[in-house]
């Protein structure tokens, strides 16, 4: 990767200010997922729109795609908004992307916000060409650096967290990782289900992670 930014801090109130300044409204919003178990996840705001993850990529990148996955048995819906991320650190921003690239049809974006053009500027691009897009992009750059420095924690190069999205499209959940080369699709879900879905993924893959707790889930929900 050539252009680097600062890392994203896990903590909703600094990715919903961030998502303000970009023009997506105050019903929409992310918390904290406190724990995976049904009566942890019965305390999250409903409906739930898109799950971000956070875990600590120490292990070799192909342990993202799981057996149970289905990654390319299948031809993909292209009605998912998928970018690959070639600037580092920007794996927090990227997961935003998705979240709200991925909920458009359920969220009204401020008119001529920079989500708004955004998002129309790049809907006929393919992953490739949306992640040049964001490279040479400085409104987002400035935007995220912003975001980095409203953090409570002193944002440092060189960190092995990684964010991923999970999103429900056309009835079936997808993992969304700009670090891969398209969608990871985990099987039939529904709106409904969206997080109950992505937390049988999450703790599966928690599990191949012994002894770490570096592990963070938040839910982007509409108040």
């Amino acid at each position: 990767m050539g252009k680097r930014w600062l890392p994203l801090e896990a903590n909703p109130e600094v990715m919903n200010q961030f998502m303000r300044g970009l023009g997506v409204p105050a019903e929409a919003g992310f918390c904290d997922v406190y724990g995976l178990d049904d009566e942890m996840l019965a305390m999250v705001p409903q409906p739930v729109l898109a799950v971000i993850w956070l875990y600590p990529q120490d292990r070799k990148k192909e342990s993202v795609a799981s057996p149970s996955s289905t990654v390319e048995s299948k031809k993909l819906s292209k009605n998912v908004y998928f970018t690959k991320q070639t600037i580092g650190n920007a794996c927090g921003t990227v997961g935003i992307i998705h979240a709200i690239g991925n909920a458009l049809s359920r969220i009204k974006l401020v008119e001529g916000s920079y989500f708004d053009r955004f998002y129309k500027q790049t809907a006929d691009m393919d992953p490739a060409q949306r992640a040049s897009f964001l490279e040479e992009d400085e409104e987002m750059e400035k935007a995220h650096s912003v975001a980095v420095s409203a953090g409570d924690t002193e944002a440092k190069d060189g960190v092995i967290e990684h964010y991923v999205c999970f999103s429900c499209v056309d009835d079936e959940i997808f993992e969304l990782d700009g670090g891969n080369s398209q969608p990871i699709s985990h099987g039939p879900s529904s709106p409904d289900s969206l997080l109950q879905d992505a937390a049988k993924v999450i703790k599966a893959r928690i599990a191949q992670y012994p002894g770490s707790l570096n592990f963070n889930v938040m839910a982007l929900s509409k108040q």
